[in-house]
């Protein structure tokens, strides 16, 4: 008998809790999750990762052989596949050094396994929603400032006329600015929209990919000119006028 509506993507699990494994393993099953691979060391997720292709990967900060933070730099260095970290570290600081790094989400330990699956869920249905207009007028749009140009179909930025690397989620996150220039948003609003979930509590995810943005775009975060911060309200793109 066939299996309806069974979800293709590719998940890699890294954790040196085979426990917890387990349980994600269980939970992503249920929701017709079948292609897993779960591994307990830093060196035998990159070996995996050098010699196959994931679309997700769930990625522990606390392993045994490796740091989670210094693997992601690694893992970064073969794929741009998006990276949540699992971790029971729930400080700021930790949770911007591994946004920083180019992870793209991230949970902390004890979780619901029920959360970390609306995430998933949430970050491939943006994946979908990005592929899809890709393949439209909207996706085909380029947006050329002079100052930077953003291929969002291409998944190129260039400053200066030099490409510079970004991860897919800062990609997102300047095609939904360049999308809609001089509109307020919330930091709650932008999460919400970009990651597909709900932000409440997650203002330090959008802040620190919004600082990413900035530097890659030159923009002087002391006295920022395209990504404004209005206090206490939110942000808002002012795109800036192309020189003739």
């Amino acid at each position: 008998m066939l299996m309806d509506n069974v979800n293709t993507e590719k998940i890699l699990l890294v954790d040196d809790e085979q426990g917890i494994l387990t349980l994600l393993e269980i939970t992503l099953r249920k929701e017709r999750y079948h292609d897993i691979t779960s591994c307990t060391t830093g060196e035998q997720a990159l070996f995996y990762i050098q010699n196959h292709t994931y679309d997700l990967i769930l990625l522990d900060v606390m392993l045994g052989d490796v740091n989670g933070f210094e693997l992601c730099r690694d893992i970064r260095k073969h794929t741009d596949a998006p990276i949540i970290f699992i971790t029971s570290c729930a400080s700021d600081f930790d949770k911007l050094t591994g946004l920083g790094i180019g992870g793209d989400d991230y949970i902390t330990k004890p979780f619901n396994p029920l959360e970390v699956i609306a995430r998933i869920k949430a970050l491939f249905r943006r994946q979908n929603l990005t592929q899809s207009s890709a393949h439209g007028n909207s996706g085909n749009k380029e947006y050329n400032y002079g100052r930077f140009i953003l291929k969002p179909a291409d998944a190129v930025l260039l400053v200066g006329g030099q490409t510079v690397e970004c991860t897919a989620k800062e990609l997102e996150l300047l095609s939904f600015f360049c999308r809609n220039p001089n509109r307020i948003y919330t930091t709650s609003q932008i999460y919400e929209l970009v990651w597909g979930n709900p932000g409440y509590g997650d203002e330090k995810t959008v802040t620190i990919h919004i600082s990413k943005i900035r530097k890659k775009l030159n923009d002087n975060p002391k006295d920022p000119e395209l990504i404004i911060n209005l206090r206490g309200i939110g942000y808002k793109f002012v795109p800036p006028v192309k020189e003739s």
